[in-house]
């Protein structure tokens, strides 16, 4: 059964960092002609497409897409359930559902920071990837970076936020009895 409960978990979460990705670029308004957005409108599009004709977005959120952010974590948690045998009870799979989507979108922006970083030591900038990473993440450290100015050419605020977030995720531990075990 443990062969199978990681497969579910895996298969469900990397299709919720793709549609937490969705929301995440139309967010920040990134290049969706970038072959890297593109893959994540195609991976999204086919079921996002038909809850848009359905539920309207809301000046720039994209209520759809975050309706379905809390689909694929509840159809996640029930079919978890379900192959232990527990019951289901609905409120706690909507709050788990609730906290997993933004303790995802913070794991997803404490990596691409973490990929960010390295990418910056090798590459050059012309990475079609690295260019939508910058605009994803430039939104929050642009804030940091005008309290903090890069000194000695070093460029403090990615440590800052990834200290921001740990910090976040540890308090919100304390205080959310569900965020520990999702």
């Amino acid at each position: 059964m443990n062969a199978m409960s990681f497969l579910v978990n895996t298969l469900f979460d990397l299709y919720l960092m793709v549609v937490i990705l969705r929301i995440w670029l139309q967010a920040a308004r990134a290049d969706f002609y970038n072959p890297f957005s593109q893959f994540i409108v195609k991976a999204t599009q086919p079921i996002i497409a038909p809850l848009r004709r359905v539920i309207p977005s809301m000046g720039r959120l994209d209520t759809a897409s975050i309706l379905l952010a809390l689909i694929v974590v509840a159809l996640k948690y029930t079919i978890l359930s379900l192959m232990v045998g527990a019951a289901l009870d609905v409120p706690s799979i909507l709050l788990i559902s609730i906290v997993s989507v933004f303790k995802e979108a913070g794991v997803l922006l404490f990596w691409m920071l973490i990929l960010r970083a390295i990418l910056s030591w090798v590459s050059q900038g012309q990475n079609p990837i690295e260019m939508v990473m910058v605009q994803l993440t430039e939104p929050f450290l642009g804030p940091i970076r005008r309290i903090i100015p890069p000194m000695g050419g070093l460029d403090l605020s990615l440590l800052v936020l990834m200290i921001i977030l740990n910090f976040l995720n540890i308090l919100l531990v304390q205080y959310v009895p569900y965020w520990a075990s999702v």
